[in-house]
Formats: structure tokens, sequence, C-alpha cells
């Protein structure tokens, strides 16, 4: 295992291949359950959702955002390359910047939102205020952590996952069990009052949390054999996420329950306390430590992305070395914009939410559709990082059905700026996630009729032919037998 990973945004070869598809699983249990997630649960109750329809809200919405997630897992193997640079056959080898910037907006504003997390968990345990400079010093210094180990990369991410995945598995459930022991019959856990409004809200902020993962999901799996198949790669990876975020989200709902009206990691740190004295402080704490690990795949992620942005312009000679300055850079600025953005974790992550959804949710129909239903797998990846190659320095294709699934979300738009005119009729309820996905797929996949697929694949056979063995094996591919479960 490499003391620094050496790659970023190049394609790894078949001999660098390694790991186990099981892996999966703990790096996104681990990746969901986290303090940030907590937050995410307690949306619902806050504006007057009852619990047990909470409840439900969590695991429908959390349950159809994993869907789509957890679909992008098997890309990692197959393509060996990072999430966002596989968007260049959609969108173009420039045109790919539009979901480019918008991921790396999300990578930064998460990162942001954990600092804050951080912060006010560390005033919580402390019992104290901490002054402004305070603050700026936690934020440093939790940024400053994750930086360590992203700068590491790859498998020391990997091996942290597995660990914190045991660790978070036993304080959750002897949380989860005293919790029910303690406060099973309380009145505050019946189902309560539905109020169609919240329950959309809350059902839409667990889909879209579920679904923001997806811009980073193959940076994880893409070391992994090519043999490990789509579906046990699509398994572990849904598994995962699910139970980690499920499980952390009805933790904060029950939290928000029992103690309404307070912050939510002072309501955890409460409800903790029911199950024994004291126990609540080592909840948030140890369900801080993933917390950290979550900004360090977010700075990862974003070190990529960034890379991936400027590779448009100018090709990266060192992939490595240019990876730790991305990281530095983000770092600074994710630091710098924590100062500014307050300590109202639920008002933040809700227009973090509502932000990812709108911008996310053609991106990932229009991708997985590519994947699975046009391409089937068949890419370049010489071509994918030839600016005059086969998919184009701008795809119409890709650029088109994103313009027109997002214009077709505006209507069903609902925040504090701009309620759309069917969100206004639906009483405020936001529904463009269900209206973005179907409308996204299906111009996309109609515009992809006039591709010569055919045509293509020749192309890529001429292309990637034994590169495998290449001086350059970062982009070197063979994609003959890439997918014979999707492509059947």
């Amino acid at each position: 295992m490499q003391l620094v990973e050496s790659r970023s945004i190049d394609y790894v070869p078949l001999a660098e291949r390694h790991g186990k598809v099981w892996h999966l699983w703990p790096i996104w249990f681990s990746g969901d359950a986290h303090l940030a997630t907590l937050a995410t649960g307690a949306i619902g109750l806050a504006a007057g959702l009852g619990f047990g329809w909470s409840v439900l809200a969590i695991l429908a919405g959390g349950a159809l955002g994993t869907l789509f997630m957890a679909s992008h897992s098997s890309q990692g193997p197959e393509l060996g390359l990072p999430q966002m640079i596989q968007s260049r056959p959609q969108f173009g080898y420039r045109g790919a910047l539009l979901v480019w910037c918008f991921a790396l907006v999300t990578y930064i504003g998460y990162t942001v939102f954990n600092a804050v997390m951080f912060g006010v968990a560390v005033q919580d345990l402390s019992g104290t205020e901490l002054s402004p400079g305070g603050l700026v010093t936690a934020f440093g210094l939790f940024t400053l952590m994750a930086m360590a180990l992203a700068i590491c990369g790859y498998d020391w991410i990997h091996l942290a996952q597995r660990v914190l995945a045991a660790v978070v598995i036993g304080t959750l459930a002897l949380f989860s069990v005293g919790i029910w022991l303690v406060g099973g019959h309380s009145p505050q856990f019946v189902f309560g009052t539905f109020l169609p409004l919240p329950f959309l809200v809350q059902f839409f902020a667990a889909a879209g949390y579920q679904l923001s993962w997806s811009i980073y999901v193959s940076d994880y799996s893409r070391y992994l054999p090519r043999d490990v198949g789509i579906t046990s790669s699509f398994w572990w990876t849904f598994l995962g996420a699910f139970i980690g975020g499920a499980w952390m989200m009805l933790a904060g709902a029950a939290a928000a329950a029992l103690f309404p009206g307070k912050e939510i990691v002072a309501a955890l740190i409460s409800a903790g306390n029911l199950v024994f004295p004291h126990f609540g402080p080592t909840v948030v704490v140890l369900c801080a430590l993933p917390l950290l690990t979550i900004t360090t795949l977010n700075l990862y992620g974003g070190s990529l992305t960034l890379l991936s942005i400027l590779d448009s312009f100018r090709h990266i000679a060192n992939p490595g070395r240019a990876r730790l300055v991305a990281l530095g850079g983000l770092g600074i600025v994710s630091v710098w914009l924590a100062a500014f953005a307050g300590g109202n974790v639920l008002g933040l992550i809700e227009r973090l939410l509502s932000v990812l959804i709108y911008l996310f949710t053609p991106w990932t129909a229009i991708n997985l559709v590519d994947f699975f239903f046009v391409r089937h797998g068949h890419y370049s990846v010489r071509e994918i990082f030839n600016p005059d190659g086969i998919y184009g320095r701008w795809n119409w294709r890709g650029l088109l059905a994103y313009g027109v699934g997002f214009l077709a979300m505006v209507p069903c738009f609902a925040t504090p700026v701009y309620t759309g005119p069917i969100a206004h009729w639906l009483g405020g309820a936001d529904v463009s996630m269900l209206v973005g996905l179907p409308v996204s797929s299906l111009v996309y996949y109609l515009a992809c009729r006039s591709l010569d697929l055919a045509g293509e694949r020749a192309h890529i056979e001429k292309a990637d032919a034994g590169l495998e063995d290449d001086a350059e094996p970062s982009l070197a591919i063979d994609f003959d037998n890439a997918l014979p479960e999707a492509a059947a």
C-alpha cells in the first residue's frame, strides 16, 4: 500500500487493480453514518411532521436517492476512472465543464457544512461558545486532519472507513437499543401529525442527500478488478450507503423528537444521556470521526474534479503532484467560507440539499442512461482524454438533455427565492426530482438514436487496442469484454 497515492484523474491499469468488492460497504456506510447526516433526519420534525411519518419519508427518500447513487458504482471497476471525468462522452471534452463546476461547488459546500457541524459539536461538548477566532481555528484543524488522509489517498481512505464502520455500528446499535428501551413507549415516538409539505420536504431531503454522493461514487471503486461484476458492486454500495444514511437520519429524528427545539447535536447528547449518564458526548465524538473522513472524501473528490476542469484547458503532466496542490487550495477556500457560514446547521443543510437536487438530477439520469442503455459500457479512455476525439469538445445531446430536464424542473421548484407554479399548486411541495429524472433520461435517449454506435465501437477497438502495455498506461484500456452483463 502506497504511503501517498500517485494517481488522480488518470486511468488505473489492470495490473494495479486490487481490493475486494465488499470494501464498498464500509466506504459508504461510514460515508453516510456521521453527524452531517444526523441533521438531514431532523428536517421533517422541525417543520411539524410526526415522528412515524418522518421515519417513512426518510426510508423511502433514502432508498430512492441511493438507488441512483449506487448505480454509478459499477462504472469505477469497468472504466478505471474517477466519476466526473466520465461525463465527457455525454457532454463533450469542454461541455463536461458544466457539471464539473457544479460538482466542485458541491464538494466545497459539503466541506464547509461538515466544518460548521464540527464546530457546533465542539461547542456543545465543551459547553462554551467559541469566539470567532476559536471557531476558525477549529475549522482549520478539522480541515487539516481531513486533508492529511486525502493526501495519502485511495487505499488509506478505504482502510480508515473499514475501521470506522465497526466503531459506528457498535455506537449506533447501543444508542438505538438504549433509546428503544428507555423511550420506546414515549408519546413522541407515535406516528403523529401528517403534513404533506413537510413529508415531501423530508422525503426529498433524504433522496437528495443520498443522490449527492453520485458525483464521486466510482472514485472509490475504480481500483477494483474489472471482474467484480455490476450486480455485486451495486448491492455492496447500496446497502452500505442506505443502512448508514438511514440509520443516522433516524437517530437524528429520534433525538429531535425527544428534545424538540434543541440544536441537533445538543439533542443527540441529551438523547444519549438518557441511555446512561455521559453516553451522549461519547456518541457525538464517535460519530464525529466519520464526519472527518467524509470531509476527506469531499476534498479528495473535489481535487479530482478541479483537475478535470484544468485538464480541459491544459493537459495535467504530473497528476499525482497536481492532486496535492488542488487539495491545498480547496482546504483554504473551505475554511475561509466556513468562517462566514454561521451556525444554523439545519437551515444550511436544507438549502444545500435543495440546490443539489436541482443541479444533479439531470446529470445522474444522463450519465446512467448513457452507460447502461446507450453505450453499454463501451468507452475509449484514450478518446476521453483527447480534445479532438470521437466525443467532441461539445456534445449537444448531453447538453440538450440537461437543459430540457432542468427547465422541466423549474415549475416544480420551491425555494425562499422562487416558487414555481406547480409547486405553488401543490401547496409548496417540491417534486422537481420526480420530473427531472424521466425528462432528462428520455430526451438523452432519443437524442442518441442518431449515434453511429457500431462505428464508434470500431473506433474504440482501434484506438485502445493493446494499450495496457503502453508506455503511458494511464490512458490504456480494452473494452472488448468489459461489460458482459450490461451489454447482453
